[in-house]
């Protein structure tokens, strides 16, 4: 616990964000979440909530941790070497969701904080986080909605933040290996420490306190919609993306595998099932055709 950041307000904010996001999804199943918690060795622990093989989702997990340690992995000192030696603490929530329907898209979001201490030397401290659309079948109602929900959430540090932020998502998740954008993008912010800790954390509970109203109504427009084994097919295709990103960019995932983290609870955003196919193209004026043309594009949606 540092002595000049209190990290409770922190804490109880970020499980009570947990508590709110798995009520509001529970609501659309018969089940509900698995609790599962768990220790680090390192230091610390977290739960993850897992509600798998639902009406609506075929799998959503929604992690809390708070995990700390002596030293840090070299995925957290390779960009900042004055964090080598230090003794730190990380928390956060983060949530993949994959729904059954094609015609639901998938959504990830997080907000984490992470303060690095040393003797007879200030705390290095920031918070982190955003959320993001992936869709299979792109739905401009949907797209504008989402973003409008991110554009709103940007309140709290004035009417920059969501185009810089915006760009900042488009730019982050995108598969250099494929030159395609994941999704349709959102919210993407990292080592925000400025102007103060009060509008940062600020800033963080709306960016998290946004996402439910985001993505709710977009769940609740397109459960219903009606498939067959090709959109079925095309999702599980395209959900092949969503592994590849996470497991070869994600500084999450990345940070969480080299600290020494829970491996169930880092790798709980993978889907359940998921496809591959060599070199294989859309039909042209096709529907899957038509996520590449119109939505897997950096655009203004807002």
């Amino acid at each position: 616990m540092s002595d000049m950041i209190d990290l409770e307000p922190i804490k109880h904010y970020l499980t009570g964000l947990q508590d709110t996001i798995c009520s509001a999804l529970a609501a659309f199943e018969e089940t509900d979440f698995h609790k599962d918690q768990w220790e680090r060795p390192g230091g610390g622990g977290g739960e993850s909530r897992v509600l798998a093989g639902g009406k609506v989702f075929e799998q959503a997990g929604i992690n809390f941790s708070h995990v700390f340690g002596d030293t840090l992995p070299p995925s957290a000192t390779a960009q900042r070497p004055e964090l080598a030696g230090r003794r730190f603490q990380a928390m956060g929530v983060s949530l993949v969701i994959h729904p059954n329907n094609p015609y639901v898209p998938t959504s990830h979001a997080n907000v984490r904080f992470f303060i690095a201490e040393k003797d007879d030397a200030p705390p290095v401290w920031w918070f982190g986080g955003g959320f993001d659309l992936t869709p299979y079948y792109g739905n401009d109602e949907d797209c504008v909605h989402w973003h409008q929900s991110a554009r709103d959430a940007c309140t709290p540090l004035g009417d920059a933040a969501y185009p810089r932020y915006k760009a900042w998502c488009d730019d982050y998740f995108f598969l250099k290996h494929r030159n395609e954008p994941r999704g349709i993008g959102g919210l993407f912010f990292d080592d925000l420490n400025a102007p103060d800790f009060d509008t940062c954390f600020a800033f963080t509970r709306s960016v998290g306190d946004h996402y439910v109203p985001a993505y709710v109504p977009i769940v609740e427009r397109r459960m219903d919609t009606p498939y067959g084994e090709r959109e079925r097919d095309f999702q599980l295709y395209r959900r092949g993306r969503y592994v590849e990103f996470n497991l070869v960019y994600d500084r999450g995932t990345l940070f969480g595998l080299q600290s020494g983290g829970r491996t169930e609870s880092i790798l709980m955003s993978l889907p359940p099932n998921v496809r591959w196919r060599y070199n294989w193209q859309p039909q042209p004026g096709s529907a899957e055709a038509a996520l590449y043309d119109n939505y897997l594009q950096h655009r203004d949606w807002v």
